[in-house]
């Protein structure tokens, strides 16, 4: 599934290009009510009249230029006199759904500003990032392998726009998609929770119709896997996740449930290859690396935590997050020097972030060298 937060847009020059492809498949079919109950690709992207007319007054009709639609489109989406659009990560909606509940995730907020930015004439696409890190201070870190934004096209630069902005894209940053994987996202989100809610016909429905739009979907096959796996359906589950794997050989998730599945098949030693080659996996991907020193720094154990976030800075230098966590392990094991050059470094490189994250780093390096001249301990 995807997760996200508030609204960020960034800019650079290129040469521009088309809006997302309007070409659809239809969603797969599967027996019973639940499929027949499946949003098809035309309802989920319906605009409801009342939000027509609200795009129309606010942003199409005063005849505005496309910079500025664009900035009237925002403040429709979040204000208080137009959809006033609030954050929930379990609300995978339809455009219609999302203006009755006034909810969206990432997700269904790209669905909607990409499909009413077009409307208004704005050149705007569905992206997908394959990793991402986001931070809540609901729930502390959020390890996601799947993430959608919108992009756009106006006058030869390029923007961003995500309503997540506590972010940390993977190295590749957002890539565009076209409308069928953008439809598989949705059916495969609607699929996990319906398959958390113990409804497997209706999880198996919406698996089927994320694989019916984009085949070489790798997290509906793994997911179609843990459905299968749960349900004792284990020689299906196996070649779900061997799809999964030959699609992308390095999906973590599905090496990890496809080690775990061999071994409850009593296949030890299949298990111990693909559990082998998860860890190098793992070992290769900074996201991975970081979510272990945060595991190890929430039981305390200051050291690992510091070996985790040191390998995650060699694969990712210039992640700013990364340098602030192992700031912030380097202080909590007495190391205050190592701690206040790391703070610098994020504090550096958080320039490039806007000013407001650029003067929280400072603040806290300023804290740590006011600590440091009391006499604090360091090593």
């Amino acid at each position: 599934m995807t997760a996200c937060r508030l609204l960020l847009i960034m800019w650079m020059a290129v040469a521009a290009t088309p809006a997302w492809a309007s070409d659809t498949a239809p969603a797969a079919s599967a027996a019973g009510t639940s499929a027949a109950a499946l949003p098809a690709p035309a309802q989920i992207l319906e605009v409801p009249a009342p939000l027509l007319a609200l795009l129309h007054k606010r942003v199409i009709d005063p005849g505005y230029s496309r910079e500025r639609r664009l900035q009237r489109l925002v403040d429709m989406i979040f204000d208080a006199q137009g959809l006033h659009l609030a954050y929930d990560p379990d609300a995978t909606h339809t455009i219609a759904e999302t203006w009755q509940t006034r909810r969206a995730n990432c997700l269904s907020f790209t669905l909607l500003f990409v499909t009413l930015a077009n409307l208004a004439g704005i050149d705007a696409h569905v992206q997908e990032v394959a990793q991402v890190v986001s931070w809540y201070q609901a729930s502390g870190v959020i390890y996601s392998v799947g993430h959608v934004n919108a992009g756009i096209v106006l006058d030869g630069r390029t923007g961003t726009v995500d309503l997540d902005h506590n972010v940390l894209y993977d190295h590749l940053g957002p890539q565009r998609i076209n409308r069928q994987r953008t439809l598989a996202h949705f059916y495969n989100n609607r699929g996990a929770d319906r398959m958390a809610a113990g409804d497997n016909d209706a999880a198996r429905a919406y698996f089927q119709a994320a694989l019916g739009m984009a085949p070489d979907f790798v997290a509906a096959w793994n997911n179609l896997g843990v459905l299968d796996a749960r349900i004792g359906n284990l020689d299906k589950a196996r070649r779900d996740y061997e799809t999964a794997l030959r699609l992308q050989p390095r999906h973590g998730a599905s090496l990890s449930n496809a080690s775990a599945l061999y071994r409850r098949m009593g296949d030890t030693r299949q298990a111990g290859l693909l559990a082998s080659r998860l860890v190098r996996v793992q070992r290769s991907d900074p996201f991975a690396q970081y979510l272990f020193g945060a595991q190890a720094e929430q039981r305390r154990d200051y050291a690992a935590a510091v070996r985790f976030y040191r390998r995650a800075v060699r694969l990712y230098e210039t992640a700013h997050p990364f340098h602030f966590a192992l700031a912030r392990s380097y202080f909590l094991a007495g190391d205050a020097r190592r701690a206040s050059i790391e703070m610098q470094r994020a504090r550096d490189l958080a320039g490039e972030n806007g000013d407001a994250l650029r003067t929280r780093y400072q603040a806290k390096l300023d804290s740590l060298q006011r600590w440091r001249q009391r006499g604090g301990n360091a090593n």
